[in-house]
């Protein structure tokens, strides 16, 4: 089963140093990978997006803790406090560590280090006091130092050595756990040598306190960095062996972390997991002939230099590589670094092979035949009358940071992309979701981005906003007529723009829904038309993140293959725009709509509203607005409607609850 919460949330804003945050990325993205998607988060998302329904852990990494009571005394605690306490996790390493504490002494009678103060969170009802070492100073690695801790819990004394050696650079001690009274408070490992402050007789380093019914893990050490990832610092003495010990324990610190994590209640990777590097980006069409014209199209962006053609777009670089001088995709990735290309992804050259003589065979995209598609495509065309241009030029990546970034992000490129072109990966290493939500995209999602160009002169009697809900009913209508059989498919739509279905693993009554999909729609405006790039995700046969559309198939059905259904949907979503085109959002679409979305006659809330009860009746005609009318004791309508944007509004279906985005 996999877990519901989805996200590792990563403070990344204010209060924090780009050292630690890049160490805690690296380190929880190869724990946690691909089970969940680990996520960089800024104080204002925190502070007004509703990111805690999808967190499973939130971590604030090494810092200044000063700058985390700055931005989130008050309201930012408040929250993130509520998450905690009603089932959720957190993790503070160092800074954190103090920041989750109830009372914070720091290097006390040292006046230009001094922080002293009681604290809003805390998790730890008694006080972090630190630097536990001598020699701290911010902004450099002259305190820094390989500690030795021991585990102190008999689970982790079950998976660990005695004792090892993890980073350390300012934390501190958790002092006398015994007396912080009625909290249960466990430490999980101490200091082995004597600490520079008083810290009780326990000198408690890594402390588990249970608050509500969550939990939260806070750190003086830095078990979360590698030392491969250390920088060499050959004017700082000892430095060079501080490294070799902490590499020599590596192994034992990364077991120590995965323990904590489990701790936490999270699903830990049994082997270390990389994520994997960027790839190649094959350029194909239905006739060949198109993609040179595309590329003709695109002439005016090609810069020559050395022999080499490339496209110094706004956020990225691409690299036009001939499929003589590029047909091995092994050899393209092993030109691409790594890390780099997961920690600065818009640094990394992506190289475009533009097949203009025949298709890539499977053993270059052996996870995506092209021939399958585009004979699905002509398949499908067949019975939709209006569907004859979308998906006509498809660009593909084994694996990319995000089909919608990479469009959305480069002008310079999607400026010159004709309505129907589709970009698709198997596999997305920084998926794009709503607000903070990252779409997490293994092998077995469908993953695409469609180039929609509306034309400026139809936006006021056919709003963009309804392409996601046209989307959203093409996606449910494409899997119900995918083949024979599939027609009863139990998927739904949840407005605004997600794809529910049954969930396979609860009661048949009452029904249960989970999501299985979701879509994203940007927009700008080039030249008369607002373009309009869909993204959409769709679980469709991975066993990862949650339930997937293979998980619901009947018995003896055709497979489910992800080429053709990404040909069914284009076809499917292709006949129901130009409808849409021709008539707005007329009464045939919107009774289509209702056919397929879960929320009518659905009781909700009004948060905005101080609580008021109402029930859905639909969406307004004109703008796509969510309409619900206030319901009385009884639950009878009272008449007064209200009209709710979906760009203002997070409405979380289970709990019935509207909310007001800040």
């Amino acid at each position: 089963m996999a877990p519901s919460r989805l996200n590792i949330l990563v403070h990344t804003g204010t209060g924090t140093t780009a050292e630690s945050v890049r160490h805690c990325m690296y380190t929880l993205r190869r724990l946690l990978s691909p089970n969940y998607a680990i996520i960089p988060i800024n104080e204002t998302a925190i502070l007004k997006e509703p990111w805690a329904q999808t967190c499973a852990l939130l971590v604030f990494p090494g810092g200044a803790d000063l700058g985390y009571c700055r931005v989130f005394n008050g309201e930012g605690n408040r929250r993130i406090s509520e998450f905690v306490r009603r089932g959720g996790a957190y993790l503070g390493l160092c800074a954190g560590g103090y920041y989750g504490s109830s009372r914070c002494e720091f290097e006390v009678g040292n006046k230009p280090l001094e922080v002293v103060g009681n604290r809003e969170l805390g998790f730890f009802p008694g006080t972090c006091r630190g630097g536990a070492f001598k020699g701290f100073e911010y902004r450099s690695e002259k305190g820094a130092r390989a500690v030795t801790i021991k585990a102190e819990k008999q689970t982790l004394k079950d998976k660990l050595p005695e004792e090892f050696a993890v980073y350390y650079n300012g934390g501190g001690v958790f002092v006398d756990v015994n007396a912080t009274g009625g909290r249960k408070v466990e430490v999980l490992a101490s200091y082995k040598d004597d600490i520079d402050v008083d810290g009780g007789e326990q000198k408690a380093a890594v402390v588990l306190c249970h608050v509500g019914e969550g939990k939260a893990i806070l750190s003086g050490p830095h078990p979360e960095f590698a030392p491969a990832n250390l920088n060499p610092q050959s004017d700082i003495p000892g430095y060079s062996e501080l490294v070799d010990k902490l590499a020599a324990d590596d192994k034992s610190r990364i077991n120590f972390l995965k323990a904590c994590l489990s701790e936490l209640g999270l699903e830990v990777a049994q082997d270390d997991y990389t994520p994997p590097s960027l790839s190649s980006l094959h350029l194909t069409a239905i006739d060949s002939g198109k993609v040179t014209e595309l590329l003709c199209d695109l002439g005016d962006a090609i810069e020559k230099e050395n022999g080499n053609e490339f496209i110094r777009a706004e956020t990225d670089t691409f690299q036009i590589v001939s499929q003589e001088d590029g047909l091995s995709l092994s050899e393209l990735q092993d030109n691409l670094p790594q890390t780099e290309a997961i920690d600065d992804p818009s640094s990394v050259i992506k190289k475009i092979i533009p097949h203009e003589n025949e298709l890539p065979g499977d053993e270059l995209t052996p996870r995506f035949s092209h021939e399958r598609f585009y004979s699905s495509l002509r398949h499908y065309r067949k019975i939709e009358s209006a569907a004859d241009q979308w998906g006509d030029v498809l660009l593909y990546g084994d694996v990319v940071t995000s089909t919608n970034t990479l469009l959305e992000k480069n002008p310079k490129i999607n400026a010159k992309l004709p309505t129907g072109f589709t970009f698709t990966a198997s596999t997305q290493v920084a998926g794009r979701g709503r607000g903070t939500n990252v779409w997490v995209a293994p092998p077995g999602s469908l993953l695409f981005s469609v180039i929609i160009n509306h034309p400026a002169h139809l936006a006021s009697s056919r709003p963009i906003v309804f392409i996601q809900y046209l989307a959203a009913v093409a996606i449910v209508e494409a899997i119900r007529s995918y083949d024979m059989g599939y027609e009863n498919m139990p998927v739904k739509l949840k407005w605004p723009n997600d794809i529910y279905a049954l969930d396979p693993t609860k009661p048949a009554s009452p029904p249960s829904y989970v999501k299985i999909g979701g879509i994203l729609s940007q927009c700008s405006y080039f030249d008369g038309s607002y373009q309009v790039v869909l993204g959409i995700g769709i679980n469709a046969t991975n066993p990862r993140p949650t339930t997937s559309l293979s998980d619901l198939l009947p018995p003896n059905v055709s497979p489910l293959h992800l080429e053709t259904l990404l040909a069914r949907i284009l076809t499917r979503l292709e006949s129901i725009y130009e409808q849409f085109r021709r008539e707005g959002f007329s009464q045939g679409l919107e009774s289509g709509y209702y056919r397929h979305w879960l929320h009518t006659g659905q009781s909700i809330t009004l948060e905005a509203e101080g609580g008021v009860k109402a029930r859905v009746v639909g969406i307004t005609r004109d703008w796509g607005m969510l309409r619900v009318e206030e319901t009385d004791s009884q639950g009878r309508g009272t008449g007064k409607v209200w009209s709710l944007q979906s760009d203002e509004n997070s409405f979380d279906y289970w709990k019935g609850l509207v909310r007001r985005k800040a």
